[in-house]
């Protein structure tokens, strides 16, 4: 074990300002270059449209695209031709993912603020939504049904998908099948920040959305963050990131295991591992070097634990929890004996696996929770993609005659109180009559 694996190891008290600053800083916007590159390709996408999309797939994908919306027989097809077991799996996720945020549909309600007086808010789903699923180093079906099942459950009228061509021209076969699984209306080979651009500003071929949603590289969550202007998105969800906070009674295997997992996503990941004593982490840190040496995407694993990986040793519990609420990840894995207790002193996490188990994996693809998760530290303010995302809310108003009456005086005296005197007016005109 004399080769150096992780960025940063020993007691979490001796991490320099500098280390503290790249682990806790995250967030795309803070490389100037990933800014600066995406600023350039959606000015692209904003000129020239369409032109510009099949330029990029060329440059980035190494793909000739003829067109760039892919043909529904295409996807019905790839569904058609898929492994059995494979569509057995994605059939089951999709079910699970139905079921979970079904639950958690908004109703709509209503309250009487005082005698006659009732205020309401009503969710209504948004007309045409845009999901984003990554290519590249991966195919990501998962992430197709994340996004779009989520969406008919909300009850939007249109869900359009955004994909990577391959060398082929289109999306991976699986991806297609996946959009066919999830009843996608359509799906264009386009991927990367051009791909956001496209669904924030439209062009001939792909429509502008109402919302944007899904994960993605460095590039893809800066750009869902300089479109914000232009449209909502979910969440900056970009390279995968783990903290996993470990007691003596965890598997240091599991541990390691769970590292690799979201390490091998892409080489800007950042994986994370606090041990509450010394030992445990000499214990992770062997099983780690023999879980890497047997890993199939082993040089992106080293690549991004290289950049961004540490295993710390903390002093206390306190000092753990501290840390865990600041760095604010996208997965907290809570590989300790009592989780639930930990669970409720925890804030600021994209979602929390309780006890080794509770694999990370098992909540990328099948629990029905969604994976779509705020990263860089933003998990601080943002969260998870739920049926909220798909939905905006109307809220309405109703005061009765006799309620009118009564607010006409107090109304009157604020908006005298703002020079507003024709809101004073139109207060008062109701307790005159």
């Amino acid at each position: 074990m004399t080769e150096k694996l992780l960025r940063f190891q020993g007691p979490l008290s001796a991490l320099s300002a500098e280390g503290r600053r790249l682990l806790l800083d995250r967030t795309t916007s803070s490389d100037e270059k990933v800014r600066r590159r995406t600023e350039e390709i959606i000015a692209r996408v904003k000129k020239d449209g369409d032109a510009a999309l099949v330029q990029m797939a060329a440059e980035f994908d190494k793909a000739t695209l003829s067109a760039l919306e892919v043909p529904r027989a295409r996807w019905q097809e790839a569904l058609a031709t898929l492994p059995p077991p494979l569509r057995a799996s994605l059939e089951r996720a999709a079910r699970n993912i139905a079921k979970a945020h079904e639950a958690f549909l908004p109703k709509p309600m209503e309250v009487e603020t005082e005698p006659g007086v009732y205020v309401g808010r009503r969710p209504d789903p948004l007309s045409r939504v845009g999901v984003y699923a990554p290519g590249g180093r991966a195919a990501y079906p998962s992430s197709v049904l994340m996004g779009a099942v989520p969406a008919r459950v909300a009850g939007v009228s249109e869900v359009i998908l955004c994909s990577p061509p391959s060398p082929s021209g289109l999306p991976t076969p699986v991806v297609l099948a996946a959009a066919e699984l999830a009843k996608v209306d359509r799906v264009f080979a386009v991927g990367g920040a051009g791909a956001i651009a496209a669904m924030a500003y439209g062009t001939s071929s792909v429509p502008r959305v109402d919302r944007i949603v899904g994960p993605g590289n460095a590039y893809v969550a800066e750009a869902k963050t300089q479109v914000t202007g232009a449209v909502a998105v979910d969440s900056p969800a970009g390279p995968s990131e783990l903290l996993a906070l470990v007691d003596a009674s965890a598997d240091a295997a599991a541990v390691a295991r769970e590292m690799l997992a979201q390490a091998e996503h892409d080489p800007r990941a950042c994986v994370v591992t606090l041990a509450l004593d010394e030992a445990t982490a000499t214990r992770i840190e062997k099983a780690l070097h023999e879980a890497v040496a047997q890993a199939p995407r082993r040089e992106i694993i080293t690549e991004s634990l290289s950049a961004l990986g540490a295993l710390f040793h903390v002093a206390s519990l306190e000092e753990a929890i501290d840390f865990s609420n600041y760095f604010a990840g996208e997965h907290t894995l809570l590989a300790v004996k009592d989780p639930k207790a930990l669970l409720a002193r925890l804030r600021n996490q994209g979602t929390v696996f309780l006890g080794e188990t509770s694999s990370v994996a098992f909540g990328d693809y099948m629990t029905g929770s969604n994976h779509v998760l705020p990263t860089g530290g933003l998990a601080r303010s943002y969260s998870g993609l739920s049926v909220l995302d798909f939905m905006r809310w109307t809220s309405y108003q109703r005061v009765e005659r006799a309620a009118a009456a009564r607010l006409a005086d107090d109304v009157g005296v604020l908006a005298d109180s703002e020079g507003l005197h024709a809101h004073a007016a139109a207060a008062r005109a109701w307790k005159e009559r």
